[in-house]
């Protein structure tokens, strides 16, 4: 543990910044996988799609990716 009282918040801020991060991150393969299921019905698909838009604003994920990943979605037929 760091001596100096700003290292010490930043250790606090960051670890609570990194579970944060690790559950959206979790979240978002949830729905990525439940999208992309082969009975995944087009409500799913929107809802992973506006994930990984939300991921991609708050610089959890790169945008290309989001743009691929968004991509694909797309091209898959909806049951």
């Amino acid at each position: 543990m760091p001596n100096i009282k700003s290292a010490k918040k930043r250790v606090l801020v960051s670890r609570k910044a990194n579970a944060n991060n690790k559950s959206q991150k979790s979240e978002l393969r949830t729905l990525l996988k439940k999208a992309n299921a082969e009975n995944a019905d087009s409500a799913a698909i929107l809802t992973a799609a506006k994930k990984v838009d939300r991921a991609a604003t708050k610089g959890l994920i790169h945008k290309n990716k989001a743009a691929r990943i968004k991509s694909r979605l797309a091209k898959k037929p909806t049951a």
